[in-house]
């Protein structure tokens, strides 16, 4: 259940928030990490990169799933970046490679409602080149960090309920399953059941610490191979957090 505290009337109401301020909306900064930068989105910068990172998704699974793209031409996801760059919410992000210093995805913090404290994190495109690297996880590490640094104390993921890769990716990161919205809304034309997910500001003072034990260079080998995953890191405080919910 959730923390309760009784009114005069003897009702359980939930916890006074003494203290508590509403946080600044998130800016369009740099955050840097060892394996990437998030960076605002830049269509001058950033367009060229992105164009090509999604193009190598020839069968261009990368889209089944958001409201963007698929984009035929440079110009047409330059137009895209153009519009998406002054948009206050979503605020876009580009992922950049530390590698090799080249945009490699997007995301985007979205429906950001500092009153409440609430904020998501949502339009993911991550291409080929960015799945399943350091870089892509450490992207939303440097994310979630910021917004709850911020003052937020509520931390969205939501997916198409149909999108398993979402929803394993959700797991992973350590985010709790509330449940689906059934029949949520109409997207593309089909009928979209939306599955929610969701961190707050307690649930980061543990997880903060499995992200940065599975980021630390001693936790991947000479091949870049990880030795602990991620999941079994998060997977214990997931659960813990399911069943005292």
């Amino acid at each position: 259940m959730s923390q309760s505290t009784l009114n005069p009337l003897g009702q359980p109401v939930g916890l006074a928030l003494d203290g508590w301020s509403a946080p600044p909306p998130p800016s369009r900064g740099s955050l840097a990490g060892r394996h990437c930068r998030v960076e605002p989105l830049d269509p001058a910068r950033h367009a060229e990169d992105l164009y090509e990172a999604t193009a190598a998704d020839a069968e261009g699974r990368i889209w089944s799933y958001l409201s963007y793209g698929p984009f035929g031409s440079r110009a047409d996801l330059r137009l895209w970046a153009e519009a998406a760059a002054v948009s206050e919410d979503p605020l876009f992000f580009a992922v950049v490679n530390g590698a090799d210093g080249r945009a490699a995805g997007v995301a985007s913090y979205l429906r950001i409602a500092p009153a409440v404290g609430s904020i998501e994190i949502g339009n993911i495109c991550y291409p080929p080149r960015l799945q399943r690297t350091t870089a892509a996880t450490e992207a939303m590490f440097l994310m979630m960090g910021n917004a709850f640094e911020l003052g937020y104390r509520r931390y969205e993921w939501k997916c198409d309920a149909l999108n398993a890769p979402s929803i394993a990716a959700a797991e992973r990161l350590g985010f709790t399953f509330e449940g689906v919205f059934r029949q949520a809304t109409i997207f593309r034309g089909r009928n979209r059941d939306t599955a929610w997910f969701a961190m707050i500001d307690r649930d980061w003072e543990e997880l903060r610490s499995c992200y940065k034990r599975w980021l630390a260079p001693g936790n991947f080998d000479a091949d870049g191979v990880q030795r602990e995953s991620l999941s079994t890191l998060t997977a214990p405080f997931v659960r813990r957090r399911f069943a005292s919910w």
